[in-house]
């Protein structure tokens, strides 16, 4: 079954619902559906959101706040 009639399938299945309290589940369910997927949309930096990435990247870089690879790697394979 292809993605536009399992869609028809369901309307039509939500259509005959009776029980208010499975309609506001329902209801409540596709809030946090949309709510997640808001939540997921990637959104790019500005360009001065990026520069101030980078600013302060490079200063922990220069007072030595990084962890190397190896420091890293220990810390996952345990």
């Amino acid at each position: 079954m292809d993605i536009q009639s399992r869609k028809l399938a369901f309307i039509q299945a939500f259509l005959n619902l009776q029980s208010e309290e499975i309609i506001g589940q329902f209801e409540k369910l596709m809030k946090k559906a949309k709510n997640m997927d808001e939540e997921n949309q990637f959104k790019p930096f500005s360009k001065e959101e990026m520069n101030e990435r980078i600013s302060r990247s490079e200063d922990d870089f220069n007072n030595k706040k990084f962890k190397t690879t190896s420091e890293l790697l220990l810390k996952y394979e345990r």
